[in-house]
Order: C-alpha cells, then structure tokens, then sequence
C-alpha cells in the first residue's frame, strides 16, 4: 500500500475509532470516519488505512502476516472509499485460522455495512442542520 494511503499516527487512530462508525463481524472490526476538518491540517484526499493486529492473534510473525493480508485487501478497495475517509481494521482472535476468501467476505461485509452507517449518520447531521 502506497505511503499515502496509510495511518500511522495515534492520533489518526483515535480520532477514526472514537469519532467515526464501526462494524463488526466475527474476526474483525471495521471503524470508518472522514476526518477533513480544517484542524486535522488534512489536504490529501485519498483514503487511508491502518491495522490493529493485538497479541492475542499470535505472536509477531503471525501478526505480520495477518498485517499483510489484511493490506493487500484493502488495496483493492481502497477505490471504492469516500474522499478523506479514514479506515481502521482491528482484528480479533482466530484471523489466523481463516482461508483469505472468508477473511475477504467478512472485510467487504463490515466495510459495506461501515459505509452505510456513515451515510445514515451523515444523513441524520445534514437534516438535523436544517
């Protein structure tokens, strides 16, 4: 994945996981936000992407590994995100023991289910401001 399109300040991740929507499906969780406030000093619009693998997927290896899948599905997606939109996967435990077609359903599931929460909500914002 392009340097662009990556998270890597803590920063970035708190603000995607407490501010945006989350969904969840067995072996991860998905929590998408646009963050593109003038405070943010965000100028690109492309999306980016960042992973939590914790200690309980396995140990560093396997949670590189899990970080590599995981990117790799995500590249292939990251056509379909928002301008300034901000994803971070978390996984959960047992990712590992998954084929990458089941582990590719359940990304699109959440990310597909994330999205339409962040239409409803910013539907919600926009009619509330009227």
């Amino acid at each position: 994945m392009r340097a662009p399109n990556r998270l890597r300040h803590n920063d970035d991740f708190r603000l995607t996981t407490r501010k945006g929507v989350s969904a969840a499906r067995s072996h991860v969780i998905v929590h998408l936000a646009i963050l593109s406030s003038p405070e943010l000093k965000r100028t690109q619009k492309e999306p980016r992407v960042g992973f939590v693998v914790s200690k309980k997927v396995g140990n560093s290896v396997v949670r590189s590994r899990t970080k590599r899948r995981l990117r790799e599905i995500m590249r292939a997606r990251l056509d379909s995100l928002p301008e300034y939109a901000s994803v971070v996967v978390r996984t959960r435990a047992g990712i590992n023991e998954i084929d990458h077609d089941t582990l590719c359903g359940e990304v699109d599931s959440a990310l597909t289910s994330a999205l339409r929460k962040l239409d409803k909500s910013t539907a919600k914002k926009e009619g509330a401001g009227k």
